[in-house]
């Protein structure tokens, strides 16, 4: 079941063009997803509930240096691929190369596209190309005190007593 929520963007093409035809309404959204934790759960099923299929572009490791820094990602594409199609709320999962998912959003043309609460709106690139497409920008909630940064944190100042 994983490996089938697994696709490259061209995969994906003729897949969101069915759904299309069958008015499914596609919802997508993206990150790194680099340490799964609950706020990332809640994310996604608030994404999910959205709509009828979310689709989630996955920053590939090398864009993810480029945004995070050389010691960034933790977790390989792979596996962060992996642990996302393992989630009942992801239908579709898939990796990206660019620093931001303009590209691809102008290619699948979501009606709705969800960012994290962390966001303001004047801080989504992906606005103007989604609203082209009129399509729709969602802001989820955000888990309080949820983050990949402070979990990595965490596990060093607790590891560095030693």
């Amino acid at each position: 079941m994983i490996k089938q929520k697994i696709k490259t963007l061209k995969q994906l093409m003729p897949i969101v063009k069915e759904l299309k035809s069958k008015n499914k309404k596609i919802v997508t959204t993206n990150g790194v997803f680099d340490i799964l934790h609950f706020g990332h759960v809640k994310y996604l099923e608030e994404a999910k509930a959205l709509g009828d299929v979310l689709i989630v572009g996955v920053n590939s490791d090398s864009s993810v240096k480029k945004i995070k820094g050389h010691k960034r990602p933790i977790n390989n594409e792979k596996s962060r691929l992996c642990v996302l199609a393992a989630l009942e709320s992801v239908d579709y999962t898939f990796t990206f190369k660019e620093k931001d998912p303009r590209s691809w959003i102008s290619s699948i043309k979501p009606e709705i596209h969800v960012k994290a609460g962390d966001y303001k709106p004047s801080q989504i690139i992906e606005k103007e190309v989604v609203e082209k497409n009129n399509g729709e920008i969602v802001i989820a909630k955000m888990e309080r005190g949820c983050s990949t940064t402070k979990i990595i944190n965490k596990i060093l100042s607790l590891y560095n007593e030693d």
